[in-house]
Formats: C-alpha cells, structure tokens, sequence
C-alpha cells in the first residue's frame, strides 16, 4: 500500500480537512488547521507531501519522526498542525486496513463514554446563566465559561466582573455539575495570582490559561496561592513544552490534537503528565474529524478527565459534512465511544469538496484595551 495524493480542503467558516489517499482505495481524513493561518498550514502540508507520496501510510511513528525532525528547522504551530492532520489521517487509515476503530489499535478501549462539557459564552452573567442551566438541563454534568477583556492591571471591577460570571453560572447549575472557566492567557501574573483566589469559593473544576503560554515558566507561581486546579496547553505543540507547567504544579493538560502533532504526539503528552499526577482534557474547538481524533485519544489514556466539544450534540449544520449524523451519540453528560473503524466517522466527501470551492478567509479578531494597545484574544 502506498500514498498517492494529499488533498486539502477549506470549509467555512475557518476550518481544513485533509484527504489522504492511497493505491488500495483507503483514504483517510485529517483535520490540520491554525485558525486564521488556514492557507499557511495547507502549503505546508503540500511541502510535506513531496516525501509523503509513494510511502507505506502504515509506517506512522516512522512519517512522524520524519516530518517533525528531518528538516534542520523545526517546531512551531504551523508544522505541528500540518503533521497534527497528517497524523490523524494516517491512524485513520491504519484503523480502517484493519477494520478497527483507532482506539483499538492503540491497545484497547480504557473506557465506554467520554465526558463533555457545553461552552458558555456571552457578556452579561444573567445569560450566561441561563445557558448554563441548560446545558446542565439537556444532561451536561461540567460547563466552561470564559472571562472578560483584562488590561494588564485593572481596577477592582475587572475581578469583580469575572467573579460575577461565576458565581452565575455556579448559582444556575448548582453543586452537582462541575464549572470550569477560561483566562485566555489574559492576565498578568500578579492579576492571575489575585483572580484564583477570588474563584475558590466557586470551587471550579479548572481554571484554564491563566498566563500566556509564553510564561509557562512562571504558572508555577499561579499553582502556589491556591487549591483550584490549573489547566494549561492549548497553545503547546509537544511533550517537551508541557515539562515546564507540569514542573509548575498543573493539575490539568489541554493539549489540542489539530495542533500538538496529532494523535501520535497527544498520547505521548498525556504519558508525560502521567508522571506528575496530571490529568488531560484534550482542547478541541474545531470540527468533527478533530473531535473524532480527540475521543480516540480519550479512550486510549488512563488519565483522561474530560472532552472540550463545540459541535453542539443538537447542531446539525456541523454534522452535514458526515454520512452518518448519528455517529456523536450523546447521553447524561457523554459521548458515546466511536466503534467504527478508523476515526469511526465517514466524512461526506461530496460536501466538503463544494464546501471548498466556496473557501473562507478567516481571520482572528484583534482585540484593543480601551488605549488602543494591543488586546490578549
């Protein structure tokens, strides 16, 4: 069996899906993306092809050696994501030639369901609330909200406007579901200090990104002042950025499989932070081949928490672009485990070629404090 042909595809709004074919008439799907860098990442992948085509696509561990490490420049969100697809893509084969889900193949099922948490979003505390209590209505047991635009050292009304969210969201759901929230890297180390100690009370079940992954040197000094768990990684794309946070204390890893090179290297980051008691709750904002990748991964690691999912288990316009739309089955607060082979989605490929030829531009929004400097996202 051998690559033939790498084909990438821009769908709206801001996502890439990969294509992998081979001489068999196995394809396997992959989903690489920095989003706002979607073109970038589709001409990195189109250098990457020129060793990938003509090679056994079972040989993964030996391509992921290659790609990562056999040019003298390495690193970086743009490859990582480009070999984060390739990589899926490549398991997805491998899991599809012998007719097991991915999971599987890694040596077996850890667990039956995956637990996922619905996103709260919005600015006034009263809706987001309201959100929550749905969530937690239609059967979620866990929620994430996120905070607020931070300057680097506010007045008191910032704290008090992130802990007015929280204590929302808190009141709506009530014990009984977990509340996480998400910092975005926004605040200063000295204004993250301040804030996880003004979240205790709320007692949640993470606080995610309290500092910019550039300070992962300093989360340590975040993890000291409080009990809550710290969560971190999104923005990590291998195991060897993940020893400086784990070094610090966190309790939780986050990283994405669209980014940290794929399922290969998701597993091997989740071994690491094994070692340090740590637990990982994959990000995934993207779409449903990442979502696939990511509960492959949460089946196959003994020290999974829970999944991040924007889907939506009762959006169907995501679910358009797979044969089967059922394939996510969701019930009291999990996904069900994907038991078809590979990534255990069919993609509709007919959709995703004419979603391509409408493309997109997608581009991060910049953000400014009220100064007109530059804004955290």
């Amino acid at each position: 069996m051998k690559i033939t042909r790498l084909e990438t595809f821009l769908v709206p709004p801001r996502l890439l899906f990969l294509r992998v074919e081979t001489d068999d008439g196995v394809v396997g799907w992959g989903e690489p993306i920095v989003e706002g860098r979607a073109h970038t990442v589709r001409a990195a992948i189109e250098e990457l092809a020129d060793y990938l085509v003509g090679q056994d696509p079972l040989r993964i561990e030996d391509h992921w050696q290659v790609l990562t490490r056999g040019g003298f420049y390495r690193g970086g969100a743009i490859l990582a994501s480009a070999v984060a697809g390739i990589d899926q893509a490549l398991w997805d084969i491998a899991g599809k030639v012998r007719g097991a889900p991915v999971h599987e193949v890694l040596g077996g099922p850890l667990r039956d369901r995956v637990r996922v948490y619905a996103g709260v979003r919005g600015d006034r505390p009263e809706a987001m609330a309201e959100q929550a209590r749905q969530a937690a209505a239609n059967g979620y047991t866990a929620v994430k909200l996120g905070s607020v635009q931070l300057p680097p050292l506010g007045p008191p009304s910032d704290v008090d406007a992130i802990v007015a969210r929280m204590a929302a969201v808190r009141e709506a759901v009530g014990d009984g579901c977990d509340v996480a929230i998400d910092l975005h890297g926004r605040p200063t180390v000295p204004l993250a200090r301040l804030l996880v100690r003004e979240l205790e009370p709320f007692r949640p079940l993470f606080v995610e990104e309290p500092l910019r992954p550039e300070l992962s040197d300093q989360i340590g000094r975040i993890v000291e002042v409080t009990p809550v768990p710290i969560a971190t990684g999104e923005r990590l794309y291998h195991r060897t950025e993940f020893r400086p946070v784990l070094e610090g204390g966190v309790a939780v890893v986050q990283p994405d499989v669209s980014h940290a090179g794929g399922i290969t290297e998701t597993r091997r980051i989740a071994a690491v932070a094994e070692m340090y008691d740590a637990l990982v709750a994959p990000h995934s904002p993207l779409g449903p081949i990442a979502l696939a990748a990511c509960l492959q991964v949460a089946c196959s690691v003994p020290n999974f928490l829970v999944q991040e999912q924007t889907l939506g288990v009762h959006d169907l316009s995501w679910m358009d672009w797979l044969v089967d739309r059922d394939v996510f089955r969701f019930a009291g607060g999990y996904l069900d485990r994907l038991t078809g082979p590979g990534l255990g989605i069919d993609v509709d490929e007919a959709v995703v070629r004419e979603l391509d030829r409408e493309g997109h531009r997608f581009r991060s929004t910049v953000w400014r404090h009220a100064d007109g400097s530059f804004a955290e996202w």
